[in-house]
């Protein structure tokens, strides 16, 4: 009965969200302009809000309280997903494997492509870690809304630059291990600041600091990485990081260890209600 009513939250949140997405993409159509992923998280802003106003509760339940907790779990996010990248880098550099030169990308272009790195990190975790994802762990459990939330957040990189072969499977069970990763930091924490600093950073570290590709697209960089010759399984070859075998140990590794860190109750919820724990199923 619990999952039929949470599957139905789920169907009225898509049926809020699509004619906002239909919508907005025809006025982008009109205008001769893409839907950005700052405005993607703006729709997906407003069909959670909606959602969350007809259940009568509060937007924090889904985000977390917007207080002095959440800044410092951003921040925490953000130190986490910068060492997600620079451990693997450090590793590939201490072995010969990669050398970096300075890039001509000016301040503003980094500016620029950190801005829509945090959108696409901000959409992505209101939509994989938000209302649904809260529903899904409502309705059946923790870790089976994980394991459905990554196959659907692998799925929309399936169409990825440079999806294709071996690259494929390895960037693939990065993306999925990925997925699980920032639930992992969701459940932990009951906020999406921890999740989103992680996404953010961890791409924003891997694209426009250390000139990696980002699941295959490249971004305005500071430093422009130049790859020894070898297997693309140890390096990630232009997809970057996330097809390299350093970067499925080291997201393995931040996943272990938010298994292994006790949750906290968030601000919006009495300190006496339960709280679903990623090991309960387990």
């Amino acid at each position: 009965m619990s999952s039929g009513r949470n599957g139905g939250w789920i169907l009225v949140f898509l049926l809020v969200l699509a004619p906002l997405v239909v919508g907005a993409i025809v006025v982008a159509s009109w205008l001769g302009v893409e839907v950005a992923p700052i405005h993607q998280a703006a729709l997906i802003a407003i069909a959670t809000g909606v959602c969350q106003a007809l259940r009568r509760e509060p937007m924090s339940r889904i985000v977390g309280r917007l207080d002095g907790r959440w800044v410092a779990q951003f921040l925490l996010g953000g130190l986490i997903g910068s060492l997600v990248m620079l451990v693997p880098a450090f590793l590939l550099a201490a072995g010969g494997r990669v050398e970096w030169h300075r890039s001509p990308a000016t301040a503003a272009a980094l500016w620029s492509g950190g801005l829509l790195l945090f959108s696409a990190a901000l959409a992505e975790e209101l939509l994989f870690r938000g209302f649904v994802f809260q529903r899904l762990i409502a309705g059946l459990g923790p870790w089976p809304a994980q394991l459905i939330t990554g196959f659907f957040f692998l799925l929309t990189h399936l169409g990825n630059q440079g999806m294709t072969g071996g690259t494929a499977l390895r960037a693939g069970a990065n993306i999925y291990l990925a997925s699980i990763m920032l639930g992992m930091a969701n459940l932990r924490t009951q906020s999406l600041a921890l999740p989103i600093g992680l996404h953010f950073m961890a791409n924003f570290m891997q694209g426009c600091v250390l000139g990696f590709g980002v699941s295959g697209e490249t971004q305005p960089r500071w430093l422009i990485p130049v790859l020894a010759a070898g297997p693309e399984w140890l390096t990630g070859g232009e997809f970057g990081l996330e097809a390299s075998l350093p970067g499925l140990v080291a997201v393995a590794a931040v996943t272990f260890l938010l298994y292994r860190w006790p949750s906290s109750p968030p601000a919006s919820r009495p300190v006496d209600q339960p709280i679903p724990s990623a090991r309960d199923n387990s």
